[in-house]
């Protein structure tokens, strides 16, 4: 994809900053971790749980370099890059661990170092060097990553399939003032600012109904429209798609030069940038998904989140680094898609989420015509807010979560206070994939897709020991997930 999205200036800037990071490593060997996600999927929690464990001593058994005792120390220490905002570690896990509360979602870019000391398994390695790994964690929305596309698409091709998704399904009812507003304008008129603020305006809304709870569709971009930080009100931001533009070269100083020339501004003020100087440079990634989410929205919500991967994927270019591409153009050479809130399941059903996810991830793959080959998926919880039990309904076990629901949650037309406890039967997954898949593509009259009762509950109190330490933030598979994205690195 980079060969579409990358002008040879681009590629040039990017093989510098390359090998810049490449002659630093021989001093500090580092690797770059991007943590994305779609929306509210659980990027800073991700994070903060991560650190924490590590710093912390946490369970993770699955985690080799740490199960075995090679880890000889963890800190945090200062981050590389002076104009990228830290990742605010401290107030988060405070925010977990002594308010419970969960932490605010991510609004823009933010990085953290982790520094990890270690022996090496091999004896060779340990007679030349100690190791050491700094772990530079790059923070960004999900929203952001989905903008990159937008780079290899010009204005029109943008503005129709932009159009072609709101007449869809239940976005057509969302949309339906944006496109009656756009219907009604001369676009061939001379340009008008408060016209064009008025189109951004409602555009800007039918993206905010589409990303609400009700909704919880994944696909919507421009990302920054969502989340415009000190780029609110700017020309690179005001601006909509045209549908149903008529063939030929827009009218010079008309509404439609206007939005061509703002679409245009985004690419290169906005998303370019992004790409150049954060995303390119990285080695890893995680993308974090809330799949139980979009299965309780229906269809078209797993439908949007399937588009959605395959948008997302579709700007990776995972595969084996050369020494030349580590060089010049380096590679995202480990990928994984994990669907979180497994504690929102009983274990039973965890299995079957990470099997149904990695079954979207495959479509998606094969959507867009590309290898699997360095992505993994994987069910977590990276933290943990219920504990199982079983409870007697009619004479037999029912298996049930129990957790502190939020203030205000309301379950069975009962509202919680945010400090009662409850048991709640989360609902099952379905052992076979084809039913679910038929339903969702509606290939089987009258498939459904499970209903899952989702509660949203408080992060868990956890316990101190005799010398007033607080124990590590519970999990379900995040040392899997380090493994896979870390475990090679300190080998």
């Amino acid at each position: 994809m980079a060969s579409q999205i990358t002008t040879f200036a681009d590629e040039a800037v990017i093989a510098f900053d390359n090998i810049t990071d490449r002659a630093a490593n021989l001093v500090n060997p580092s690797i770059r971790l991007g943590v994305t996600g779609l929306s509210r999927a659980g990027k800073t929690v991700f994070i903060a749980s991560l650190v924490h464990n590590l710093l912390h001593g946490g369970r993770l058994p699955l985690f080799e370099p740490l199960q075995s005792g090679r880890i000889k120390k963890v800190r945090l220490e200062e981050q590389p890059d002076d104009a990228v905002p830290r990742f605010q570690y401290e107030d988060h896990i405070r925010a977990l661990v002594r308010d419970r509360e969960w932490p605010d979602s991510t609004r823009a870019i933010s990085e953290l170092r982790l520094t990890i000391d270690y022996d090496s398994a091999s004896g060779w390695s340990r007679f030349f060097s100690a190791g050491k790994l700094s772990i530079d964690i790059v923070d960004y929305p999900g929203e952001w990553l989905l903008d990159l596309p937008l780079l290899a698409q010009d204005f029109r091709t943008f503005s129709e399939r932009t159009a072609e998704m709101a007449r869809s399904g239940i976005r057509a009812e969302l949309s339906r003032d944006w496109l009656e507003l756009t219907a009604g304008i001369d676009i061939d008129a001379p340009a008008d600012e408060m016209i064009a603020r008025k189109l951004s305006t409602v555009f800007t809304a039918y993206l905010r109904a589409c990303k609400s709870d009700e909704r919880s569709l994944s696909t919507l971009p421009p990302g920054r429209f969502l989340m415009p930080g000190d780029l609110d009100g700017s020309p690179a931001l005001t601006f909509a798609p045209l549908p149903d533009m008529p063939a030929g070269a827009a009218k010079k100083n008309s509404l439609r030069a206007m939005m061509e020339r703002r679409y245009e501004a985004y690419k290169n003020v906005v998303v370019k940038p992004f790409f150049r100087e954060h995303f390119a440079r990285l080695d890893r990634q995680i993308v974090l998904v809330d799949a139980l989410q979009a299965i309780n929205r229906g269809p078209e919500a797993v439908q949007d989140l399937e588009r959605a991967l395959a948008d997302v994927l579709g700007c990776f270019r995972p595969g084996t680094n050369s020494f030349l591409t580590a060089l010049l153009r380096r590679r995202i050479d480990r990928v994984l898609v994990a669907a979180t809130k497994a504690d929102h399941l009983h274990h039973e059903s965890h299995d079957r989420l990470q099997a149904l996810t990695r079954r979207l991830v495959e479509r998606a793959i094969r959507g867009i015509g590309m290898s699997g080959a360095g992505i993994e998926v994987m069910a977590l919880a990276s933290v943990r807010a219920t504990r199982e039990a079983t409870v007697k309904e009619n004479g037999e076990d029912l298996p049930v979560i129990v957790g502190t629901p939020m203030e205000g949650e309301m379950i069975d037309g009962e509202r919680f206070d945010g400090k009662r406890r409850t048991a709640v039967f989360p609902g099952d997954l379905p052992r076979k994939l084809d039913p679910l898949f038929e339903a969702l593509d509606g290939t089987v009259p009258g498939s459904r897709l499970p209903h899952l009762n989702v509660v949203r509950f408080r992060p868990p109190e956890l316990e101190e020991t005799a010398e007033g330490l607080t124990l590590s933030v519970p999990h379900i598979r995040l040392d899997r997930a380090l493994q896979f994205l870390l475990g090679d690195r300190l080998a």
